[in-house]
């Protein structure tokens, strides 16, 4: 067994391949991270193109009343206004503002 232990302390042929894994795990890493920030990136600009839909739906009403011998009701009217940060590319998550 203490040879066979000699014998692996010794030998040296594996020591490319694992620089070479050394190498490609790097490369590899590094590929995952900017992949990643870009599939982030994409998701975020797709969630807000969704919010930009909701937002942009107008839900204003308006009905007039109505009368008859014995009874009647007014009509009754909705405006609806665009909130704060309703339109789209009012929020950016990559940092970029043209005010600072």
């Amino acid at each position: 067994m203490s040879q066979l232990s000699t014998q692996l302390l010794n030998d040296e042929a594996g020591f490319l391949v694992s620089g070479e894994l050394v190498l490609i795990a790097t490369i590899l890493v590094l590929g995952l991270v900017v992949g990643l920030a870009e599939v982030s990136h994409s998701i975020n600009q797709e969630l807000e193109d969704v919010a930009s839909a909701f937002g942009s739906v107008n839900q204003s009403f308006y009905f007039s009343g109505s009368y008859g011998h014995k009874a009647d009701f007014s009509g009754s009217q909705f405006g609806d206004i665009g909130d704060d940060c309703d339109g789209q590319f009012d929020i950016n998550g990559d940092g970029a503002n043209p005010e600072y």
